[in-house]
């Protein structure tokens, strides 16, 4: 139960000794003593608490290392890369936000992969990940597995994705909510229209 707890508050063995202290409320936040725990004194711990009271720590969230290299169809996103991948307010970003061990997010998987070398073409619309039990993010509070969210241009607050999970359901909503894959596939699918109908209209 302890090692769940420490889970829960972004606390490994390695971490320990630690301070946290943890603000209950609409979202759960968690501020980190960043000093030596083995040298602490009360003068420095009192300045802990005096800080937290009047609202000068920042909180901490969990955040996996940034990855090396990050150039496939599907971007990997961290807590502290989330800001530069989704939040960029020149990109529509569909995101999905899992657990390594959740059933669904893996039956999922190759279909996001999918997606993401479908709209590799487009230089404006990313296809991104985050592994949610290594990463936080402020403002963003996960209840399940997979959630995905639609972060277009103008709405980097994001909205709930609740569609179909199929790739061609991806494809219908990206067609309606994102004008730069409307603009780049339309096109497209008016060709194989073109294609088409002469040879329907034979067999007539």
């Amino acid at each position: 139960m302890q090692e769940r707890l420490g889970e829960f508050l972004g606390v490994s063995k390695d971490d320990m000794p630690t301070i946290r202290i943890v603000e209950p409320g609409t979202e759960l936040k968690k501020f980190k003593f960043e000093g030596d725990v083995n040298e602490l004194s009360a003068d420095v711990f009192d300045k802990f608490v005096t800080d937290f009271v009047e609202g000068k720590l920042a909180p901490h969230r969990k955040s996996d290392p940034v990855p090396e290299s990050n150039d496939g169809p599907v971007k990997t996103v961290v807590g502290t890369e989330w800001e530069k991948i989704v939040g960029d307010e020149t990109k529509d970003v569909l995101m999905e936000y899992y657990a390594p061990w959740c059933g669904h997010c893996k039956a999922l998987a190759p279909k996001w992969e999918e997606l993401g070398e479908h709209v590799a073409v487009v230089g404006d619309i990313v296809i991104a990940k985050m592994d949610s039990t290594g990463n936080e993010v402020e403002g963003v509070e996960i209840k399940g597995y997979p959630t995905l969210k639609w972060y277009p241009k103008g709405n980097k607050k994001g909205e709930d994705y609740n569609d179909g999970r199929e790739v061609k359901d991806f494809k219908e909503f990206l067609m309606k909510n994102s004008a730069s894959y409307a603009a780049h596939f339309s096109g497209d699918a008016a060709v194989e229209a073109a294609v088409e109908e002469p040879a329907h209209q034979e067999e007539l």
